[in-house]
């Protein structure tokens, strides 16, 4: 049984579909990628999940239960993290009160769970006074991830982690993920960096207008030449 199941999802935004008939799965502990071309529907989905879509149709299971619908203050009880593309800190408030903001729905701020994001970010540790808006763009996504990870996700939704990083931090960003998966945590993720998010997961799916076009290992969609050419640049 799959930790996540999204079975024939129909979904937009007030009247306007834009994913149709969608299908998607993740186990416990899998690394799964969904990439395609821009309007694709790739955030979509990944807003779907979370409650942030019409749901118009089809079914998303999460460990068992039915959250097709529930809002997202509901969804994020249910074991699902989510760091969207933009606006995903605190600009005015300090790194500390980002991190103890990802544990709002708690009685007290867990310890543990700050110390292991201190050690696996440990800039955000050395300026966790500083304020969050003048951390340069790759601290803000380690932060946006810690203050996800606040929770202790059974999944972690990730929507374009790799956007305005400069090219040097690209690979790092990608470390940091593999390293968030293989300590236990399953991983969705949306991609623009095709290649190396193919490269790195369990397997992937390639969204086209909305629909499911292709889903495979992530090193069997790179070997695969039509895949290759229509969305991978050959």
């Amino acid at each position: 049984m799959a930790l996540l199941d999204v079975d024939g999802l129909d979904a937009g935004y007030g009247d306007l579909q834009i994913v149709e008939n969608v299908d998607l799965a993740v186990d416990a502990g899998e690394y799964v990628t969904i990439v395609g071309p821009n309007g694709a529907g790739k955030s979509t989905v990944m807003k779907s999940i979370f409650g942030l879509t019409t749901h118009m149709g089809g079914s998303i299971t999460f460990s068992d239960e039915e959250i097709s619908g529930y809002r997202p203050e509901d969804i994020i009880t249910t074991g699902i993290g989510y760091v969207p593309q933009n606006g995903n800190i605190f600009p005015s408030m300090s790194v500390m009160e980002n991190l103890e903001m990802g544990a709002y729905i708690l009685d007290e701020v867990p310890q543990d769970r700050l110390d292991r994001i201190f050690n696996r970010f440990p800039i955000l540790d050395e300026r966790r006074g500083q304020t969050a808006g003048d951390l340069s763009g790759g601290q803000q996504q380690m932060l946006a991830m810690g203050r996800a990870l606040m929770l202790d996700p059974d999944l972690l939704l990730l929507d374009e982690p790799s956007a305005g990083l400069a090219p040097d931090l690209v690979d790092d960003m990608f470390d940091r993920i593999d390293q968030i998966n293989e300590a236990g945590t399953s991983i969705l993720l949306v991609e623009q960096n095709a290649k190396e998010a193919l490269r790195r997961c369990s397997r992937g799916y390639v969204l086209v207008q909305g629909q499911n076009r292709y889903v495979d290992e992530g090193d069997a969609l790179l070997a695969d030449e039509q895949v290759r050419q229509d969305f991978l640049g050959g």
